[in-house]
């Protein structure tokens, strides 16, 4: 229960709840996410300190104050909560266990309750099967065994993976044939799995929400082209029929309707050939595909985040126009800034310090690209040769962190 205080002052009364010009943010992580945020904060006169394990980051150093500390520092976050009218953790790769200790501590809106439910697969799976969603079809895996038992109904290609997520790639295993069951073997001495039928998807889609205790806004819904786990690209307006974007609309309303949740949200989707939708996962936090918005609709992610959370009602949600953003990495570099002397409709953001991605790779920054329709946009960017959209990919995986 959320206990609403008010305080009399000059004959006004103050609600604690709300974060005002003149408080102060806290912030967990340090992802490029966290940088957007903290220019959101600082332009609305709010304070701004960052909590994390390295202090080299873009958003350590723009913050007001900055504490160094391991993630399961209990007295680093209780003395930083301390500090902050409020908290919010801006990536989720942030371990739900601290946010729950931090949330004794001082407010942090969010909650816990979402990050802990999607950082652990039985418990999405639990949660979707609810809700009645269409998922993947999946097998919980404790010995090799049940994977020779469950792969007759799950079917080839599957992918094995920790129930726990956030522990890599390397723990994670594509099931082809049967031969490459028993390799499976030294992976499950790490602990329990899931085995999931990989879903031969034409498109990769998501919705991205923003929710607040009174009222829930809808961004439009984006396609994000992948490889090899990493994002390259993400399209507003994804390129789907009425009827698709409708049922995804519905879907991600009944998730939001059941999702104890205060801020931005991610809930992707599968759409196969046949026009099949399927659930991919939902992202409780800020995810680097939300980037797009800061041309393409008339508020950003961070800025509709930082309303939800700060307790202000949130902007009604308009698109622009169509807008591609693509990232491109250190050695992409010199053909961006080619670009950048030659486009008049490209809006450039360079990261002032090089982002790692999952597998490594570095991203230098990203590029928002509007035109009046997302063939135009796509065909500039193809022209550059810089970014190959038709180049082979690796398998996806449902797990691609911010940080």
């Amino acid at each position: 229960m959320v206990i609403v205080k008010w305080i009399k002052k000059v004959g006004t009364e103050v609600d604690n709840s709300i974060l005002n010009p003149g408080g102060t943010l806290g912030i967990i992580g340090s992802s490029t996410n966290g940088v957007g945020l903290v220019i959101a904060a600082r332009n609305a006169g709010i304070n701004v300190g960052v909590y994390g394990d390295n202090e080299n980051t873009e958003t350590m150093e723009l913050a007001d104050f900055r504490v160094v500390g391991a993630r399961n520092d209990q007295q680093q976050l209780q003395n930083f909560a301390e500090r902050c009218d409020i908290v919010t953790y801006e990536s989720e790769s942030v371990d739900a266990s601290v946010i729950n200790f931090l949330s004794a501590h001082t407010r942090v809106p969010q909650g816990g309750d979402a990050l802990e439910i999607m950082q652990d697969r039985s418990l999405e799976r639990a949660f979707f099967s609810q809700l009645n969603l269409n998922v993947a079809p999946s097998a919980t895996i404790v010995s090799l065994d049940d994977v020779y038992q469950a792969i007759g109904s799950i079917g080839y290609p599957s992918i094995l993976k920790p129930i726990q997520k956030g522990l890599g790639q390397n723990r994670q295993l594509v099931i082809k044939t049967q031969s490459d069951i028993v390799k499976a073997a030294d992976l499950l001495d790490w602990g329990t799995y899931l085995l999931e039928s990989l879903i031969p998807y034409d498109k990769e889609l998501s919705v991205f929400v923003a929710k607040s205790a009174t009222s829930t806004e809808f961004f439009p819904s984006v396609e994000n082209r992948y490889r090899d786990h990493e994002l390259l690209a993400t399209i507003v307006p994804a390129q789907i029929d009425q009827a698709v974007n409708d049922e995804m609309m519905r879907i991600t309303k009944e998730i939001s309707d059941n999702l104890s949740y205060t801020g931005i949200f991610e809930v992707a989707f599968f759409l196969t050939k046949s026009g099949n939708l399927y659930v991919k996962r939902i992202v409780p936090a800020m995810h680097q595909a939300g980037y797009v918005f800061e041309r393409a609709t008339n508020i950003s992610m961070a800025e509709q985040h930082l309303r939800a959370i700060a307790g202000l009602p949130l902007m009604p949600v308009k698109q622009l126009m169509p807008v591609v953003a693509v990232y491109f990495t250190p050695a992409q570099e010199s053909g961006i800034r080619t670009q950048w002397q030659l486009k008049t409709n490209w809006f450039f953001n360079f990261y002032h310090r090089t982002l790692l991605q999952a597998d490594k790779t570095p991203v230098a920054g990203h590029v928002l690209v509007e035109a009046p329709s997302v063939k135009e946009a796509l065909e500039q960017i193809d022209d550059t040769n810089i970014w190959n959209f038709n180049a082979p990919s690796a398998e996806n995986s449902d797990e691609k962190p911010t940080e």
